[in-house]
């Protein structure tokens, strides 16, 4: 990996080299003309890029609920009590996050509240591609449970052999209500606009790649979205007290999502940077996905020497990374220390995969930056909340004046006499 040891200035400028975004406006294009395909023709250009893209003929675009119970029944004892242990995890730390409205009655002839409501369907998209996600359904799909989501529609590209028994398996664990075999910015279209087989949503989540990101983007508006999605990344800030084969294992966890993940480790310790970027290429030149993996590695991360642990978590800020690990000497003490992050993982035991899958907080994060504004999927992000109010003729009258006084400096003559007809 490359070592830089620059100024905290200069460190922050080669940062945002690393972590700036560019709009592809050809894919842009060509995301909005599948968009618009799908919407004029519905399932036939479903199936139609199903086979262009995926090279698969798919006869019946809903899985059948009998193939998933099958799923269920054909996957590994080990597997099903891992997914059964992660759907417990994951409903016990959302379910804090439940909101309850509120009433305001405190002021005689006022009353005032917050009404939560649930969405009714939302849709969650699971990527295929180089790997299966089970887990990604689990955190996209049990929030949304515990939020009283009515109905949670699933695409997933389809797959040659067929969906894997494990994301099938998944989907049934944690309520998922119909599974849809179709991706890409094809899916989202689906979702966001309805074709004569699956039904629009309120609301889209979940990862995938840079054609799904972009197609999320497009149709925000028609639906909400949880985020924008970009590729996978790790910050890892650490003494010479951290161990650099740990390290180094959880910087590749997540180089080898994409070839344009990021993995960027800030210490203030010369020796450990050498050790740490040392043992990368060590277990790099072993790892099954090295093909993906390296360019991420080579093109993307990177090793900073700062000199003082205040200015590691300055530049780290500035990062704002998805994942963030702090593998420093009693770490939650530097919880003020963080700004920015999209989720934290507090000392040696605290591995990135642990929070991927079976940890409890989620793992659909902002990515890209966006950690300095957005937060990570919760029970929060599958409710809508409406306020109300009611008010007596004195209460009202009391405020008149001031309402008129605001209309009428804001040229809105009508919105003054709405108020004044009522005391004529």
């Amino acid at each position: 990996m490359k070592i830089y040891r620059e100024s905290l200035e200069k460190m922050i400028k080669i940062t945002t080299e690393y972590t700036s975004q560019t709009t592809d406006m050809e894919i842009e294009k060509r995301v909005y003309d599948i968009i618009q395909d799908v919407i004029a023709n519905g399932d036939s250009a479903l199936r139609a890029y199903a086979e262009k893209f995926d090279r698969v003929t798919v006869d019946n675009l809903k899985i059948d609920q009998g193939d998933i119970d099958a799923a269920y029944e054909a996957i590994s004892p080990e597997l099903k009590a891992a997914l059964l242990k992660a759907k417990d995890n994951i409903t016990e730390f959302h379910s804090r996050e439940i909101e309850q409205g509120f009433v305001d009655m405190d002021t005689p002839g006022i009353l005032r509240g917050q009404k939560v409501t649930p969405l009714k369907r939302v849709g969650i998209y699971v990527p295929g591609g180089t790997a299966a996600y089970p887990s990604t359904i689990m955190m996209s799909a049990i929030p949304a449970k515990i939020a009283g989501v009515k109905e949670i529609i699933m695409v997933t590209p389809p797959q040659v052999d067929g969906i894997a028994p494990a994301v099938l398996a998944a989907a049934k664990i944690a309520g998922v209500d119909a599974v849809y075999q179709v991706g890409g910015a094809q899916g989202i279209a689906a979702l966001a606009y309805g074709t004569e087989s699956i039904p629009k949503v309120d609301k889209i989540v979940g990862p995938g790649n840079i054609y799904v990101a972009t197609a999320k983007r497009q149709v925000f508006g028609q639906v909400s979205i949880d985020m924008i999605a970009g590729p996978s990344e790790i910050g890892i800030l650490a003494d010479d007290s951290a161990n650099p084969v740990h390290l180094a294992a959880d910087l590749l966890s997540q180089a080898e999502h994409d070839v344009r993940a990021r993995a960027i480790l800030v210490t203030n310790s010369e020796s450990l940077a050498q050790a740490v970027s040392d043992e990368v290429e060590r277990q790099l030149s072993v790892l099954p996905r090295e093909a993906i993996a390296r360019p991420a590695i080579e093109e993307r991360s990177f090793i900073a020497i700062m000199d003082t642990v205040e200015n590691m978590f300055i530049l780290m800020n500035e990062v704002a990374p998805e994942h963030l690990e702090i593998q420093l000497p009693d770490p939650v003490q530097y919880m003020s220390l963080v700004e920015n992050a999209g989720s934290v993982f507090l000392g040696p035991y605290a591995a990135e995969p642990l929070g991927d899958y079976i940890g409890g907080p989620n793992h659909v994060l902002p990515t890209s930056g966006t950690a300095r504004f957005s937060s990570p999927l919760g029970v929060y992000d599958f409710v809508k909340r409406t306020s109300f109010m009611q008010f007596s003729r004195e209460r009202l009258q009391e405020l008149e004046g001031h309402i008129t006084t605001l209309a009428r400096t804001e040229g809105l003559e009508a919105h003054a006499r709405a108020i004044e007809m009522r005391f004529k």
